[in-house]
């Protein structure tokens, strides 16, 4: 599939922003299943100060800043991206859960990279109850594609999907005690029960193609910002001995699926906190401020 997804945030203030200084994490990232054409990031009132850098994970991070009084910000991102179904190894798949962590899995060569994404992070706390939740699909020697595709399930079934039931800064124990939330809440629940595990998993943000209902037109800049969640899984060997690199088995608990040429990835981190799509500093006296963000996934 070919999309032309485009991102616009509007900040508007009752008073002048003297000095904005933000970064912005908009565009879509490379990769086998993913290439990314024509791209643009506009931010307005208009700056010289806009850049893009490289962080640790190898996401396109935009830096950018205002110094021209203003009461409404804008960033616009927009990109032309072809994406295509994830294939992934049988044998891959089939692996033990417990043979797919990186403390047991030394011998893969990208087991170094995976480690980052075992650690506790902030907003994935690996709690004992996550653990718990976790066990039920990790059952001893069941396959990793299985194991994970059951906690997925589980996820779906066992958590209602409710707009304003969390925020941004919910935690894993938040969500398990209220039984609802958002795709952010998902993922991130996802990462603590299998991290917990001894599993690498990464956050992953980025957008996804909706369909409207039958007989219904596309309502263009309805669409949002997704999460979701990719496990590592290390190669299988060689001929030779050696083991081949891992792949990332992508992941969508809040529709109990697999990610597929409908998503569109832009980042990933630890968690939420290392890839929102903004996030920055304003320096003004204005007591009250308004937050627009529209999105729009449109196939090509």
């Amino acid at each position: 599939m070919r999309y032309r997804v485009w991102h616009r945030t509007t900040y508007t203030y009752d008073d002048d922003v003297t000095d904005s200084l933000g970064v912005a994490y908009l565009t879509p990232r490379e990769g086998p299943f993913q290439k990314v054409g024509e791209r643009v990031l506009r931010v307005t009132p208009d700056t010289p100060e806009v850049r893009d850098d490289v962080d640790v994970h190898g996401n396109t991070a935009t830096y950018f800043q205002v110094v021209r009084p203003h009461r409404e910000l804008e960033v616009y991102a927009e990109s032309v991206v072809d994406v295509t179904t994830p294939v992934y190894d049988d044998d891959v798949l089939a692996t033990p859960w417990e043979r797919a962590r990186p403390a047991v899995r030394s011998d893969a060569p990208d087991a170094w990279e995976a480690w980052d994404f075992v650690l506790d992070s902030r907003m994935a706390d690996q709690t004992p109850e996550a653990h718990a939740y976790g066990a039920v699909s990790l059952t001893p020697g069941r396959p990793i594609g299985e194991a994970v595709s059951d906690l997925v399930r589980r996820i779906h079934e066992d958590f209602a999907y409710e707009q304003g039931a969390t925020t941004v800064t919910t935690t894993v124990a938040d969500v398990l005690a209220s039984r609802a939330g958002v795709c952010q809440d998902f993922a991130h629940l996802t990462l603590a029960c299998l991290r917990s595990h001894g599993l690498a998993v990464r956050y992953v943000s980025g957008y996804l193609a909706t369909t409207p209902p039958p007989g219904k037109a596309r309502l263009v800049g309805a669409d949002a910002s997704h999460a979701w969640s990719a496990v590592w899984v290390p190669g299988p060997a060689a001929d030779d001995g050696t083991v081949r690199p891992g792949q990332w088995l992508a992941v969508d608990p809040t529709n109990d699926t697999w990610a597929d040429d409908r998503y569109v990835t832009v980042a990933w981190g630890r968690d939420y906190a290392d890839v929102p799509p903004l996030k920055g500093v304003i320096f003004t006296e204005a007591t009250t401020s308004t937050l627009k963000v529209a999105v729009d996934v449109a196939p090509l």
